[in-house]
């Protein structure tokens, strides 16, 4: 196998206003996960080129060519976004957009409690967890506590999730 013909051997940087978003995509996303997505660029970088045709149609990525419209993402990437191209006909071109779609997964509550307790662990604070993942201190509170480890979110969250005396 010629690794070089692989679609990821040829990211090219093109302007974000080229792409055309398909009319198709049953993925949705809601608004605090599209901040989040921005953020992630924001600080990681581009981690993942957008897959499209050689219409610059896209088949994978809508989300990050939506959020590349951000005023920070457009000055930081000067408009730019990577991409990939894939030969695809109609069918094949929706069939590859399920897949990449439902090949993500779900996040479990436990690993992501285990993450959670870990970067607590590892000094960072609750508000940074809630800033840079975008999670709300209930949604924090709910995952650290599902660890059983009340003594993380009693120092934050009162008395009631302090260990007991007894």
């Amino acid at each position: 196998m010629n690794i070089e013909n692989q679609p990821v051997s040829k990211v090219l940087w093109i302007n974000r206003d080229e792409l055309k978003p398909n009319d198709y995509n049953p993925n949705r996303v809601a608004a605090p996960e599209l901040e989040l997505l921005k953020i992630s660029i924001l600080e990681d970088g581009w981690t993942q080129p957008i897959v499209c045709l050689k219409d610059n149609s896209i088949v994978d990525g809508f989300h990050r060519y939506t959020v590349s419209d951000d005023k920070r993402l457009r000055e930081k990437f000067n408009g730019m976004v990577p991409i990939v191209y894939i030969e695809a006909d109609p069918v094949h071109k929706k069939m590859s957009t399920i897949r990449h779609n439902r090949a993500r997964g779900q996040h479990g509550i436990l690993p992501m409690s285990s993450i959670l307790e870990s970067m607590i662990k590892d000094g960072c604070s609750q508000e940074q967890i809630m800033n840079r993942l975008q999670m709300d201190r209930e949604e924090v509170q709910r995952l650290l506590s599902r660890i059983g480890s009340p003594e993380a979110v009693g120092s934050e969250f009162g008395k009631s999730w302090a260990p007991s005396e007894d």
